[in-house]
């Protein structure tokens, strides 16, 4: 089986859908925030404020060019697909866009602190949102509409729509 790379938006699921999909299929899973937050040592709002996100999206594309080809499921991070190496890369795979709307998104995370990029105003974080949406579009292979789903049934429906 090819990689299976799951997109979206910060707070749309990718890797609580991601983690019942390596269950499902018997395949590890590499979430990258995590993964660069273990080898950095350091939180990613951290990052962001010590270093700058182009330097964090400098490890993503790093981190995305050692993913093996099969037998994979990676959840990236909400802003990984933007850039077009990174497209280049997780192509190599199937790309799975998480489709949420801003107040589905805005309702997950309205109590998280660790997100550096959801601070700030209503209209630029639902801005960035509107931003992101075409991209991700253009780069899926395959969208999923996340909207008043639970976690099991979205990865149910992506082995459905998948396989």
């Amino acid at each position: 089986m090819k990689t299976i790379y799951l997109i979206g938006f910060m707070g749309s699921g990718k890797t609580t859908v991601a983690e019942i999909l390596c269950e499902k299929l018997d395949v590890p899973l590499i979430e990258m925030d995590s993964l660069i937050e273990k080898r950095e040592g350091r939180a990613i709002k951290e990052i962001f404020a010590e270093k700058g996100e182009a330097y964090f999206r400098q490890l993503e594309t790093s981190l995305l060019e050692e993913i093996p080809l099969e037998n994979m499921v990676v959840s990236t991070g909400g802003g990984a697909p933007i850039n077009s190496i990174n497209q280049k890369l997780m192509r190599r795979g199937t790309v799975i866009f998480l489709d949420a709307s801003f107040q589905v998104i805005q309702e997950r995370l309205s109590q998280d602190e660790n997100r550096p990029l959801w601070k700030g105003k209503e209209q630029e974080k639902e801005r960035l949102l509107q931003e992101r949406w075409p991209v991700y579009q253009q780069v899926a292979d395959i969208t999923i509409d996340v909207e008043d789903k639970s976690p099991e049934s979205i990865a149910d429906e992506i082995l459905n729509v998948w396989k």
